[in-house]
């Protein structure tokens, strides 16, 4: 009963900040465990709810976590930067709001065998999708030592990024490394003794960046912002839960650039460039998890959630 139970991060503010209507058209963008979606088709009536995910397994186990609501509720498998096709091939023309909870959902990380986690011994998988060709290995095995340092540099923040890519490369022209247990291990090793003095896992960053770019996760949310803003009805809202600074600023950015408007520089005496705001921020600053729920659910500690609403 615990995936029954479970509640999804920064829930009631989702709520609030979709400003849901009994009849309305929203999208979950990230199904997951269907905890944000089994709440907004509940608030419906004569409304329709449409859940994406990649991952099939999120969308097999749907329909039990929904019950009494799936005649409300459309299910598609696909990535949410595809949003406009799979919009379109439902004969929407817009949404009345739209939840993006991003990044890796909690039974991805809980089940060993995804490849997710540094804790359990795995094959290196970490595909969200896995009908997708790329894995885990794949990067760790085939990228070149500039390529890792890179992405551990650029996703992960690592500041031990090139120490490394440089022990992965060492490692693997002795053999391919194949499981996460080794990944995480080798990390660790190639890390200075006050690194592995931290509260966090030594692997934590490098996992992070080897998984967005497994998942393109930074290309996928750069397009679902390029064509969100279009898939809305005048007054509808976008919800954005991000959990790490990249997907933040990218999030942050997009809704700034729709808040704004005019873009001519400040010392024109008029505007010449025509441009009105598309957006209206609904709150200034990101919404973050209460102590109560930092208590129940650590996990909810990085989360930060955005709302716009369409002009």
């Amino acid at each position: 009963m615990m995936e029954y139970t479970h509640k999804p991060v920064l829930l009631e503010e989702c709520l609030n900040g979709l400003n849901i209507h009994p009849g309305g058209i929203y999208v979950d963008g990230t199904l997951g465990r269907a905890g944000h979606s089994r709440e907004i088709a509940g608030r419906l009536t004569t409304g329709r709810l449409i859940g994406i995910d990649r991952d099939k397994a999120a969308l097999d186990a749907a329909p039990a976590r929904l019950a009494g609501h799936m005649d409300k509720v459309t299910l598609v498998r696909g990535s949410f930067g595809q949003l406009p096709a799979i919009l379109s091939s439902l004969g929407v023309e817009g949404a009345d709001g739209m939840l993006f909870d991003l990044g890796v959902s909690s039974p991805q990380l809980d089940d060993g065998s995804r490849g997710f986690s540094y804790l359990q011994d795995a094959p290196l998988d970490m595909r969200m999708d896995q009908s997708a060709p790329l894995t885990a290995r794949d990067v760790v095995n085939g990228w070149d030592q500039e390529e890792l340092k890179r992405i551990l540099w650029q996703y992960g923040e690592e500041r031990y990024s090139g120490l490394i890519a440089a022990a992965i490369v060492r490692e693997r022209e002795r053999a391919p490394i194949e499981t996460t247990g080794q990944l995480a291990q080798l990390i660790r090793d190639a890390m200075p003794a006050k690194a592995k003095r931290e509260k966090q896992h030594p692997a934590k960053r490098s996992f992070q960046a080897i998984r967005i770019a497994v998942n393109d996760e930074l290309g996928e949310l750069e397009r679902l912002l390029d064509s969100a803003l279009d898939a809305l009805k005048p007054g509808g809202r976008l919800a954005v839960i991000s959990f790490h600074s990249l997907e933040d600023r990218l999030v942050k950015t997009a809704y700034a650039g729709w808040a704004k408007g005019c873009t001519c520089p400040p010392d024109f005496p008029v505007c010449v460039c025509g441009r009105k705001p598309r957006a209206k921020l609904v709150g200034r600053k990101p919404i973050t998890a209460g102590e109560r729920e930092l208590a129940e659910n650590p996990r909810a500690r990085s989360a930060k959630l955005r709302v716009a609403e369409k002009l």
